[in-house]
């Protein structure tokens, strides 16, 4: 049965420290961990025999021929646990069922001109049924619950969206599953996503600003995403910038998707194989972009003294690399008196950040150390 963090079976913080620490950098021998942890070579070894029979670990093959004892690497075992993600976006819906490794298994979408709560409650319902009934008994008993990542206030999207201002998605989905489902800002599970699946070192502070067909962002201090007291910290599409010779606007309206379609005059689909911008106007987005997320960068930096930005979005990588050359390229030219410019790098999840962080929200819940997204 799924374990309850908070009852009788919970995980030790020290086991899901275990469990992360090879999420985050592979399989590893026991050596290793005790070395990262700092505990004791037994402890690590009662802590992995625990995790093993439980399911959770499995066993590489042994590694001889080098300096001391021969050593065996500890992996996730794929089968350890399971995760539903629901991913709702201004034209795209979409939902996977991963396993314990973070790899999708099972993937579907559907398109839309914009979402509406029975379209978006019928596409999931469908997509549940499918992926659980793919699962035999034994991996449905260890489903652990549905993460969704949406936009917060879909109401302000424009009036073909007021039917979401009184409806409670959560409280409906849970009538289809008798699992937990737990609810967060789509940005936010974006660069939640990358602190559990991504593979790149990152410090413990820093700014995660995804590039959608809006722009949405996290933020991350002492190793732990941020949320605000209403959970929409770190909303930094919303955040204002100054445009010469006019009032000035928001990130959104410079560093999106949707603001690349206007130039272009056409909606873009939702894969980088149909990514077929002409390059002097991706060009022209990306450097009017830069300039708008170097703006938001640098006041990220004064504000809380950031030492890196992660640039990520549902783009292809040569244009997330484009953005985040073109926002090097902006830091360079601004006034930077007091402060540090910070490192500018891009993500590494593109357009699965958003549905891999819906389905570690579960994951999160039950098997990082702190029991969230970080």
């Amino acid at each position: 049965m799924p374990l309850d963090r908070d009852g009788p079976g919970a995980l030790s913080r020290n086991e899901r420290l275990i469990l992360s620490l090879i999420r985050r950098r592979g399989p590893m021998p026991r050596a290793a961990l005790a070395q990262l942890t700092g505990l004791s070579a037994q402890s690590i070894t009662n802590l992995t025999r625990k995790l093993m029979m439980a399911g959770y670990l499995d066993a590489g093959a042994v590694v001889r021929g080098k300096v001391g004892q021969p050593s065996t690497p500890l992996a996730l075992a794929p089968d350890g646990a399971w995760f539903l993600g629901l991913k709702i976006g201004r034209r795209l819906v979409e939902l996977a069922l991963v396993d314990f490794a973070g790899r999708v298994r099972m993937h579907r979408q559907e398109v839309y001109a914009h979402p509406t709560p029975d379209r978006v409650l019928a596409f999931a319902r469908q997509g549940l049924d499918t992926m659980t009934a793919s699962l035999d008994p034994g991996q449905r008993a260890r489903l652990m619950g549905l993460g969704v990542a949406t936009p917060y206030r879909l109401w302000d999207w424009g009036q073909e969206m007021a039917d979401w201002l009184d409806h409670d998605l959560q409280a409906e989905l849970s009538r289809s599953l008798p699992v937990p489902i737990f609810v967060e800002n789509d940005a936010t599970t974006a660069c939640g996503a990358e602190l559990i699946f991504g593979k790149t070192d990152l410090p413990r502070d820093f700014i995660h600003i995804y590039i959608a067909h809006f722009a949405g962002g996290g933020i991350v201090l002492d190793g732990a995403l941020r949320h605000g007291p209403t959970r929409n910290a770190g909303a930094l599409g919303s955040m204002p910038i100054p445009v010469m010779g006019a009032q000035g606007g928001q990130l959104l309206e410079k560093a999106s998707v949707s603001a690349l379609e206007a130039l272009i005059g056409r909606s873009l689909p939702p894969d980088d194989s149909g990514w077929d911008v002409p390059a002097g106007i991706e060009s022209e987005w990306a450097d009017q972009a830069g300039r708008a997320l170097a703006f938001v960068a640098l006041s990220a930096v004064a504000l809380v003294d950031l030492p890196l930005v992660v640039i990520d979005g549902a783009v292809p990588p040569a244009t997330r690399a484009r953005l985040a050359q073109a926002t090097r390229a902006a830091l360079e030219g601004m006034p930077t008196a007091g402060i540090d410019r910070p490192q500018v790098i891009e993500g590494s999840l593109g357009r699965s950040a958003r549905i891999l962080g819906a389905a570690g929200l579960p994951l999160a819940h039950f098997f990082q150390p702190d029991g969230a997204l970080d």
